[in-house]
């Protein structure tokens, strides 16, 4: 149940928005209790009827009563009323607003005093309509419509997430943004698109015979100019409040009216067909992304396929993307810390993403990402709440067996879904130790996705693991933040610490044995807000690393790159092949190791992988392939059955590949025999899986004839940029859209 059903609700302005907040939190719950302020005596009078409200009366009256206080009134009069507010509110009452233009709002929250600014959170719904008025309210106004919250330095966390949980009773989609850049977007996206409909009718309005205009006008002219029956006092108010930021969006405007004049005068057809055709395409992805229309260019039968021409030269500098498991990390012991987690260096790719969607959906106000930055405003170990809708983890492994652990511990339900490669992928492994610690979890076909987790409490168990896995061991610690009793969890052999080192970063007490590789937590603490810098991903890294390696003449640097002793597993094994590459400007950042990796060509030479690097090379092992196609001699893996049940079976899958081009491979149940020679060209499969499809990026660089790459669009999952990255590198590699029958 909502706390906001013990708080005593004061919505000031009874129209078209604070009607609706009205109805909407009526409607979630008839027992929360609703105030309101208006000089409009029928609204208050007819909302009371309605029951849509409790009590009318001042604010005087009824401010120092209020726990929640809405302002919902157009921007200038809000400015105004903000310090008697202040005065009149009581010093637990969180206060928010639903103004268009936050700078002028937030400039009068922060000249109050230090208590209101804490508890002042700026809001603003993405929602409304051309009519007004409380008789034009709706309970379902915001329905599926985004708000945009935009939290200042000193806005506190229990603040932030009241609010937040306010607009989730009302079933908005609720999103962090900084201050400084609401404004700016929303006069582009918003304000400018009113004034144009204001000013077309103006225009036409003036003209002769005005109404044969307008009664002969088309269904276009009337979706237009629909904008121009919206509230006049309230965009008056929003343009001006906003008028450098409208005035600069509306500049660019007027520019870009000017050239199309010029084109239609000069009769500039096939340009102005070009200057169309690109904002059609451009709206219609708009379109497809955020509202669920079809995008008519990008359907669902197209697919991305990569293709490498012989002769690349790899030289420079290059920083590949963050490291993907510590942002999903991030992400997830931010959002349960209490206070503020800063993030910088945050993998913007769509695994990451999603992770960063589902604490959304979970009530978590998180700003960004913007450039790999990231403010999450932690609710507390305890403060996550039920999603409404699946979680969908994608295309990532690491995501859902993390999430399983964090959420088989909650007080609620919830099911956690991914994408078709994700579902196939097995899940027994998380499911049966967190059963052992009293967690429902229901799924499909022997242990593989959606799962359906009923939350419970859970008991704390002794675990040892039957194979090294970073992210069955995660899931474990993270189910023990929340069981009863300690949790202790056993490796193996080595596998990745990332949960380990991060948890100790958020202020949590572990307690490790180096000599039996056992993790034990203890249940019932809480986590610190904190900052994390994550460095760059080595299993990006590891692509560069083997395309320097194998190229002649080639000399490359690798920016600030994480190099984890738990995940250097492709170090150590190029090195053993002969590949020269030195570590240097060694620092910590966030208490993991950092270097920039200097890596110049080599002839390499077959190796059989020790058994002990298999876990800490596990992500990088399709590329090691083609550094093994490249190398003199043999080179085998054995003990990896792991690589089966990846994405895709990335043994086999490589092998299908490697066959393709040339290269002498042979298959085992539990790994690979590979035989260094010539690579030839051909087109090759990636079987959806991003790894497999960069690697052969990677095998292209030796190829004596080009190479196509199908199916590539998942890479976007792990290494957003790659194509650029790959180019800026030296690399001779496009992509191009095609049909799925090509």
């Amino acid at each position: 149940m909502s706390e906001l059903v013990t708080k005593q609700i004061l919505i000031i302005g009874l129209g078209l928005i604070g009607g609706s907040i009205a109805r909407g939190l009526k409607k979630a719950s008839s027992e929360i209790v609703i105030s309101a302020c208006d000089t409009n005596e029928i609204a208050l009078k007819n909302a009371l009827q309605e029951g849509v409200i409790d009590h009318a009366g001042s604010l005087q009256e009824l401010c120092p009563k209020a726990d929640v206080l809405v302002i919902a009134l157009p921007t200038l009069t809000t400015v105004e009323l903000i310090p008697e507010i202040a005065a009149l509110s009581n010093a637990n009452c969180i206060v928010t607003d639903v103004a268009s233009v936050k700078s002028a709002v937030v400039a009068a929250a922060r000249k109050q005093f230090d208590s209101f600014q804490q508890r002042f959170v700026p809001g603003h719904p993405i929602a409304g309509s051309e009519q007004s008025g409380y008789q034009a309210s709706s309970a379902e106004l915001f329905k599926d419509r985004n708000v945009i919250l935009t939290p200042h330095e000193h806005c506190s966390c229990a603040a932030v997430a009241q609010i937040n949980e306010l607009w989730r009773l009302l079933h908005a989609n609720v999103l962090g943004m900084e201050l400084s850049k609401h404004d700016e977007i929303l006069a582009a996206t918003s304000h400018l698109p009113h004034l144009l409909a204001y000013a077309i009718v103006d225009a036409l309005a003036d003209q002769q015979q005005s109404e044969n205009i307008f009664r002969y006008a088309a269904g276009g002219f009337a979706d237009f100019s629909r904008l121009a029956s919206s509230n006049a006092k309230m965009w008056s108010d929003i343009f001006i409040a906003n008028a450098d930021a409208t005035v600069a969006v509306l500049d660019k405007y007027i520019d870009r009216l000017q050239v199309f004049r010029e084109r239609i005068t000069n009769a500039e057809h096939d340009t102005l067909v070009e200057n169309f055709s690109n904002a059609k395409i451009v709206r219609d992805e708009f379109i497809g992304k955020y509202f669920g229309g079809k995008v008519s260019h990008n359907d669902s039968k197209s697919i991305i396929n990569y293709l490498v021409e012989p002769g690349s030269k790899i030289s420079g500098s290059i920083r590949v993307p963050g490291d993907k498991s510590i942002s999903h990390r991030a992400i997830i012991l931010g959002s349960i810390a209490e206070g503020t987690t800063k993030v910088s260096g945050f993998l913007e790719g769509e695994d990451a993403l999603n992770t960063l969607k589902a604490f959304q959906e979970m009530g978590v106000t998180i700003i960004g990402p913007d450039n790999g930055e990231l403010t999450i405003y932690g609710v507390g170990i305890d403060g996550l709440k039920a999603p409404r809708v699946p979680l969908n983890m994608g295309n990532s492994g690491t995501a859902m067996r993390l999430m399983a652990g964090l959420l088989a511990a909650q007080q609620f339900d919830s099911e956690l879904l991914g994408d078709e490669s994700l579902n196939q992928r097995p899940m027994a492994r998380v499911i049966d130790p967190l059963t052992e610690m009293g967690a429902e979890i229901a799924s499909v076909d022997n242990g593989k996705p959606p799962l359906k987790i009923s939350g419970r409490t859970l008991k704390g168990i002794e675990y040892s693991m039957k194979i090294a896995s970073a992210q069955v061991k995660s899931c474990l610690l993270l189910a023990g933040l929340y069981a009863e009793g300690d949790t202790s969890v056993s490796e193996p052999a080595s596998c990745r610490d990332h949960t380990e080192r991060m948890l100790k970063g958020f202020g949590y007490s572990l307690a490790q044995d180096e000599s039996t590789r056992t993790t034990k937590i203890s249940g019932g603490g809480t986590l610190q807000g904190t900052s994390i810098d994550v460095p760059a991903d080595i299993s990006s890294a590891a692509f560069f690393l083997v395309a320097a390696t194998i190229t002649p003449g080639a000399t490359l640097c690798l920016e600030h790159v994480g190099i984890n002793p738990t995940r250097n597993g492709i170090i150590n094994l190029l090195r053993a092949m002969g590949a020269e590459i030195e570590l240097s400007n060694k620092r910590k950042i966030g208490g993991e190791p950092v270097a920039d990796l200097l890596v110049s060509y080599s002839q390499l030479k077959g190796i059989t992988v020790p058994e002990n690097q298999i876990p800490l090379a596990i992500d990088e092992f399709p590329v090691f392939f083609v550094a093994a196609a490249c190398a003199e001699g043999v080179t085998e893996l054995r003990g990896a059955e792991e690589l089966r049940v990846k994405e895709s079976d990335r043994i086999e899958a490589m092998a299908i590949g490697l066959r393709t081009l040339g290269v002498e491979v042979e298959t085992f149940v539990d790994g690979i025999r590979i035989q260094g020679g010539p690579i030839g060209g051909g087109r090759v499969e990636s079987f959806g899986d991003h790894r497999i499809a960069m690697a052969f990026v990677i095998a292209g660089l030796r190829a004596s004839a080009p190479i196509e790459i199908n199916d590539c669009a998942n890479v976007a999952t792990s290494f957003p940029g790659f194509i650029s990255t790959a180019q800026q590198a030296g690399i001779k590699v496009s992509e191009r859209e095609c049909g799925a029958d090509e």
